[in-house]
């Protein structure tokens, strides 16, 4: 009798884990929950864990259409849903005989937001160092048409599939400790195109390029000596890889429309290779994304003293504005009028910010009328004692706004600098020193820490920059 009992026990035992199996709980990423955006007007790529061999249904309520796809042995599934153009809020429902539902989805322009320290500096700001303005725009910051989500930091010697974090709406509370150079980017694209905004934001204070690059593509760099892949107490944020894998690779594949990226000041030191690192960066990026030549814009360094240790970080910013042409679809936001001596993270975020937003309102969503680009030096001609420069994107010419001149250097062929006189013309501007009788190059602005003076009729600052490529003083 107790055998028989036993006996339809394990029987029943059996049949009610079967049934669990059956109707396992859908399993989804992070970045797929309640208030999340997708991509307006795409294939959009939806993906998670379901039983084994089972068959998921995804029903999005913006067509009323299904689609379904068969988890792997491993449980694992993947496919794709049509986006429309921008609206909501949707719901999406995920199916393998249970379902799961998420609510107040968006359908819009979707960013990745990554980088150290400058793109971290939540709207809060850090320990004594402010945001400018921050307060007003964190009481005007409620806006049902942008989200932001924060990838809390990991480290991994593998690519994970998931990390920490959720969508959250756009309310003071949340604007608080988001990203102020994410969040002002949002806005103005917000503001400009009328759609919603899907902010990710991905990023860690002090971390150098390399983290941030897949081991696939670090490869291409044989100065980068790859980790070994075994376990490690504390492992540090600094090593190649590990970043990628943690606070990346969960996200590659989902539907956005671009990438911005502020970093540099940890690399400074090595301007050869950041200038080799940072469209290495990009094309690995798109290599693994998938969905082609996504636009990628960044914020070049601000001037800082970093004291009398190290490279003049002019030479740093250099390669930022030579790799910002190094691929196609990039750009560069120049921001050499709001460095401050003393501190590494300038307040004035949202002048950086909106000049990315400039980059993507013009080239990215094809925007008329819309000045991007600082002028950069097209052509310079020496005549006697005189260095006449021509620049590229100053169509209505350069300004000082009133002010003298006084960020440029002249040096002869003894590579000697001395302070210089300079002048605006009708067709660029002339420089030249009482000290330098026969000119060879021209130096503006390079230094660690300085002011700029220069900018289009648009505002846009001329980056630093020399004409001669003589090898940096150690």
């Amino acid at each position: 009798m107790r055998r028989t009992v036993f006996s339809m026990m394990a029987i029943l035992l059996v049949m009610v884990f079967s049934v669990n199996q059956a109707f396992a709980e859908i399993k989804l990423p992070a970045v797929f929950c309640d208030n999340m955006v997708m991509q307006q007007q795409t294939e959009a790529a939806i993906w998670g864990k379901a039983s084994k061999n089972a068959t998921v249904k995804v029903s999005t309520s913006w067509n009323n259409k299904s689609y379904s796809a068969q988890a792997s042995a491993d449980g694992n599934w993947k496919l794709k849903v049509t986006t429309p153009k921008a609206g909501g809020p949707y719901e999406i429902t995920v199916s393998d005989g249970k379902a799961l539902k998420l609510k107040n989805v968006l359908i819009g322009e979707v960013w990745v937001c990554s980088g150290q320290s400058n793109m971290e500096m939540p709207m809060k700001g850090f320990r004594n160092q402010p945001i400018t303005g921050s307060s007003d725009a964190v009481a005007l910051s409620n806006n049902p048409n942008i989200r932001l989500f924060t990838v809390k930091k990991a480290t991994s010697l593998e690519p994970l599939d998931n990390f920490s974090g959720d969508w959250k709406t756009c309310t003071p509370e949340n604007v608080y400790e988001f990203s102020a150079t994410a969040y002002y980017f949002g806005l103005m694209l917000n503001k400009a195109l009328d759609v919603p905004i899907g902010l990710i934001n991905t990023s860690w204070g002090g971390t150098r390029i390399e983290p941030w690059i897949s081991e696939a593509g670090i490869k291409n760099f044989e100065w980068v000596k790859l980790p070994e892949k075994k376990p490690v107490e504390n492992l540090s944020p600094q090593t190649p890889t590990v970043l990628f894998n943690a606070m990346i690779n969960p996200i590659v594949g989902y539907g956005m429309r671009g990438a911005i990226w502020y970093q540099g000041e940890s690399n400074r030191n090595e301007p050869k290779q950041y200038q080799k690192l940072m469209p290495g960066l990009i094309e690995n990026w798109r290599s693994v994304w998938g969905i082609g030549e996504f636009p990628f814009y960044f914020v070049q360094i601000a001037p800082f003293d970093y004291g009398p240790s190290g490279l003049n970080s002019a030479y740093l910013r250099e390669a930022q504005l030579k790799a910002s042409t190094a691929t196609k679809n990039a750009g560069m936001a120049c921001i050499m009028d709001v460095g401050e001596k003393d501190c590494i993270h300038p307040a004035a975020k949202e002048t950086g910010s909106k000049r990315l937003a400039l980059l993507a309102l013009a080239q990215t969503y094809g925007m008329k009328g819309i000045a991007c680009m600082s002028p950069v030096v097209k052509e310079t001609k020496i005549e006697g004692s005189q260095v006449k420069l021509s620049f590229d994107n100053a169509a209505n010419g350069l300004t000082s706004y009133g002010k003298e001149l006084s960020c440029f250097e002249v040096a002869g062929a003894n590579k000697r600098f001395f302070p210089a006189k300079a002048f605006i013309t009708g067709s660029g501007v002339t420089v030249f020193s009482p000290s330098v009788a026969e000119p060879v190059s021209v130096r503006y602005a390079f230094k660690d820490f300085i002011v700029g003076d220069l900018f289009n009729t648009d505002g846009l600052p001329v980056s630093s920059f020399r004409t001669d490529e003589w090898e940096p003083e150690k």
